[in-house]
């Protein structure tokens, strides 16, 4: 077995490359004496509550999310624009806005698209359309800019990205309303990052490693030896007693949902017949035993945090619950296994994650020209919302009062999985706020996961690559 290191700069930041530097003790000579590396045990404390849904009712219509919405960013949204244009900019309600008077509106985007999917086009009887065929991106050249308060609407025009910007987004817009009832824009401004409580300052290198997209029950035999050598990294089985202690100073493992492969959604039993489905054992009742035995082996070494994914078995809309402990008998009697929601928020070692599992990134690259997940990440944090798009394209449960994916505090690490490939940033908010984006790339492709520093923020890939043709010498590689 080799280790690979990326090149960086050598004075800075300690990495875990650095921490679990080897000390070629494999081929020492037998003795009694083993020493024994201990796991400190940090602080830790789960912040999501209001991601989770006590009595549930969904005889509400979505309106009410979208006004409370729009209340709760209204003030903050103000604030902006005075500090952006000036005090002397009026702010106007679009009831109150008159022909050519230059002032600054605030209210939710919707973007009209004609390639949208709608339920309604597909079932009309008078048009007799064919459906649509699933497409990648549903944006064109003919999409418009509409901005919604609580009582109207008006069409945008002018300086404004159509392509960027996606329906659900609360914004300020500055410009004038000309004579053909058209708003035209001359700047926008966002919410930006909210207040951030600052970092608790720590004396060691600690790590939280985070993974996701481990699609257990799929075909790929690669990504199982690869998630067995993740396992046994972490857990101290793998390397010599230099990348043992590293190992010890992994505090937490995060699993960022998707641990079901998309395979074990098993269609059949929705559309053969019942005496033909009758004796078949769903996909996902082996994949879900496969990862309790894996996450058994992980619970007795570190904490764990389990988030659900969109092909996971639990609820299908945003906030999805905690997976039920009952799936879990082998890993449930273990105090470290935390089953959590997604969205995920919670501070460990004072320093506040905040993530999910993938879905509100990847619904964004479907409705708007952005593709990269890092720059969605760094979007969705400059708007405060975890999830614009919902519930317009994505599915949410309609909260009634309030809207829990507003951002009121800025994270410190901000993470999506389920990403196509590791990137990593560090961005700085108008008020010094220091903020570690992280896409979480999905395991079972890329056989990669991140490790996280507390102490100095610094992110790093860790990568399994398994046997292939091209290794010349036929050795396992772990790549930091």
């Amino acid at each position: 077995m080799r280790v690979k290191r990326l090149a960086g700069d050598p004075k800075r930041r300690v990495m875990f490359s650095d921490v679990a530097e080897p000390k070629e003790t494999l081929l020492a000579p037998p003795g009694t004496a083993r020493p024994v590396f201990s796991r400190d045990e940090r602080s830790y404390r789960g912040c999501g509550e209001r991601f989770g849904l006590g009595e549930r009712s969904f005889q509400r219509q979505y309106a009410h999310m979208y006004a409370a919405r729009l209340m709760q960013m209204r003030g903050i949204l103000k604030e902006r624009a005075g500090q952006k244009w000036g005090t002397e900019v009026p702010v106007r309600k679009l009831c109150d806005l008159q022909t050519g008077e230059h002032c600054a509106i605030v209210g939710t985007i919707f973007k009209h698209m004609e390639l949208q999917p709608s339920i309604l086009k597909e079932i009309s009887e008078e048009h007799n359309l064919l459906p649509q065929p699933p497409r990648a991106k549903y944006i064109s050249q003919s999409d418009e800019l509409i901005l919604e308060d609580e009582l109207q609407r008006i069409k945008l025009e002018g300086k404004m990205e159509t392509s960027k910007f996606v329906t659900g987004s609360v914004i300020a817009v500055l410009g004038a309303e000309k004579n053909d009832g058209k708003f035209t824009v001359e700047d926008y401004c966002l919410a930006d990052l909210p207040p951030q409580t600052p970092r608790e300052p720590l004396n060691t290198d600690r790590f939280v490693l985070l993974a996701s997209g481990l699609g257990l029950g799929g075909s790929g035999a690669d990504s199982m030896l690869g998630l067995q050598l993740l396992i046994d990294m972490v857990t101290g089985h793998l390397g010599d007693l230099g990348e043992q202690s590293g190992a010890a100073s992994i505090s937490r493992v995060l699993l960022a949902g998707n641990l079901l492969s998309q395979s074990t959604q098993d269609k059949d039993s929705t559309t053969k017949a019942k005496y033909l489905t009758k004796k078949t054992q769903a996909g996902s009742v082996e994949a879900i035993r496969l990862l309790d035995e894996l996450l058994v082996q992980l619970v007795a070494s570190v904490p764990v945090d389990v988030m659900p994914g969109e092909y996971d078995p639990t609820n299908y809309t945003l906030p999805q619950q905690p997976l039920h402990r009952c799936m879990f008998p082998l890993s449930v009697p273990y105090p470290t296994l935390q089953l959590v929601t997604n969205p995920y928020q919670a501070a460990v070692d004072g320093v506040r994650f905040l993530g999910t599992s993938g879905q509100n990134m990847s619904d964004i690259v479907k409705y708007s020209s952005m593709d990269d997940h890092l720059e969605i990440l760094e979007s969705t944090l400059r708007l405060r919302h975890l999830a614009p798009t919902a519930p317009d394209t994505l599915g949410c449960y309609p909260f009634y009062q309030q809207d829990p994916f507003i951002m009121t505090e800025c994270p410190h690490v901000y993470f999506s999985g389920n990403a196509p490939a590791f990137q990593s940033k560090r961005i700085t908010g108008p008020e010094g706020q220091d903020v570690l984006l992280v896409t979480v790339p999905e395991f079972s492709s890329t056989q990669t996961a991140c490790l996280v520093n507390l102490r100095t923020l610094e992110c790093e890939p860790v990568c399994f690559s398994s046997f292939s043709a091209q290794d010349e010498d036929n050795e396992m590689n772990i790549s930091h």
